[in-house]
């Protein structure tokens, strides 16, 4: 790619559908990014992540070649990877319970349900953006920090705890 612009603010969307992948190329050009990069099954997604950092992927559940969070756990376990700990937004059509759980059991950052609108996206930029959440490797799980929620245990909580039981 001879005309390459590269970024800070790289995004690489990775769908098996060119047009779905275009389309959220459109909705992050109308977002103000523009160093966008498009990968439609599971080989390339991984070569562009080993070839380049990105500050987020944006990957659909049902990639070609290995679903979206089969993908997810080898990049989070993937080593060498510069892209290791990139935020993850994870697409998906018909998503149940339990397949949100099992993409954030994953690694996966942020999920949107298709179809969407680019504040649906915008959303989950400004969620990843402003409030980073560190990267946890603890037994089988790999990726960003699970808890949302930051809960102060001070003393005052403490003594609340203990006059809740008094009385």
């Amino acid at each position: 790619m001879a005309n390459e612009e590269i970024t800070k603010h790289g995004v690489l969307v990775a769908d098996h559908s060119p047009h779905m992948a275009s389309l959220v190329g459109v909705m992050l050009r109308s977002l103000g990014r523009k160093d966008i990069r498009e990968a439609y099954d599971a080989a390339k997604t991984m070569a562009e992540l080993k070839r380049r950092a990105f500050d987020v992927l944006i990957i659909d559940d049902a990639l070609d070649g290995m679903d979206g969070v089969a993908l997810t756990k080898k990049l989070r376990a993937c080593l060498d990877c510069q892209n290791r700990h990139i935020p993850i937004i994870m697409m998906s059509s018909a998503p149940d319970a339990k397949r949100i759980a099992d993409a954030r059991d994953a690694g996966v950052t942020e999920f949107l349900r298709k179809p969407f609108a680019a504040n649906h996206l915008q959303t989950r930029l400004t969620s990843i953006e402003n409030n980073p959440r560190g990267f946890i490797e603890a037994g089988e799980y790999k990726g960003p920090d699970r808890r949302r929620k930051v809960v102060d245990v001070g003393e005052e909580r403490r003594e609340a705890v203990k006059e809740s039981k008094v009385g």
